[in-house]
């Protein structure tokens, strides 16, 4: 697996507004992050959505990526049949290999037929422009639910994009969707994680952890991932606790971001 970043890796940061109006993070400096990091592979997701880029912002973007030699997965989010295709069509423009959808969106949740055959109608494509789509578990689907669409589809060119900790929100942990969802798994975000006890005994918190200081056990995750042979990359995302101010903030996603990629680093698990 070769590994990256993703502007979910600067989860504030990526769309947050300087007090000139200036982006904080954009796609730009996403790539000096790459390069920083010395990696090969970036990810674009949702919270930076390329289909509302100029068609000049575009191809600067893509000359960039190119000059750097820079691995580009696409993400999205509103598996609608129009939305797919144009991602489609953005990921053949910026040559990514791998398109990372998310089914819902907001006031729009279809069912599984639903997204079975709205992935049905692009498999030729996807084949024929050498694209892997990865469904991503994201908290509604329960893991045997997105096992049931892919096995429907029927197709090696659609996967599972299998992120750490979302499926919390479907009552699921990470033991049970990596048994269900790994020989599925195309793309992997790796996002660590903390599970504590409320300080009334009443519940708990969920909220993320620099890599390598949660819960998230990389050793086995790996591990069961590599028996299938089919994740191509392994992009690191963050759930950063927000500080009292915005820059305290982007400072504090910089400084888990470093030490996360560090520790990846230092598993030997991850090409870069």
């Amino acid at each position: 697996m070769i590994l990256g970043i993703s502007s979910f890796t600067y989860g504030w940061s990526v769309g947050g507004r300087s007090e000139d109006g200036a982006a904080i993070v954009d796609e730009n400096i996403l790539i000096d992050r790459v390069l920083q990091f010395a990696l090969r592979c970036l990810q674009i997701g949702d919270n930076l959505p390329l289909h509302l880029f100029d068609k000049e912002r575009i191809g600067r973007f893509c000359q960039r990526l190119r000059k750097n030699d820079i691995r580009t997965e696409l993400g999205a989010r509103g598996l609608t049949e129009g939305h797919l295709d144009r991602y489609i069509s953005l990921a053949e423009k910026l040559n990514a290999p791998l398109l990372r959808f998310v089914i819902d969106a907001p006031g729009f949740e279809p069912d599984s037929g639903t997204v079975i055959a709205t992935v049905k109608n692009v498999v030729s494509t996807l084949k024929s422009k050498g694209i892997a789509l990865g469904i991503e578990n994201h908290d509604r689907f329960k893991a045997r639910e997105l096992a049931g669409i892919i096995d429907a589809v029927g197709d090696t060119s659609v996967g599972i994009c299998l992120d750490c900790v979302n499926s919390i929100g479907a009552g699921e942990g990470l033991e049970h969707v990596l048994q269900v969802l790994a020989p599925y798994t195309v793309n992997l975000h790796i996002k660590d994680f903390l599970i504590k006890r409320l300080p009334h005994q009443m519940g708990f918190t969920v909220t993320g952890s620099p890599a390598g200081k949660g819960m998230l056990d990389v050793d086995t995750l790996v591990d069961t991932l590599s028996r299938y042979s089919l994740c191509q990359s392994a992009i690191l995302e963050q759930w950063v606790v927000p500080e009292d101010t915005v820059k305290a903030t982007m400072l504090k996603e910089q400084q888990w971001a470093e030490a996360g990629i560090d520790f990846l680093k230092s598993t030997k698990y991850f090409s870069i």
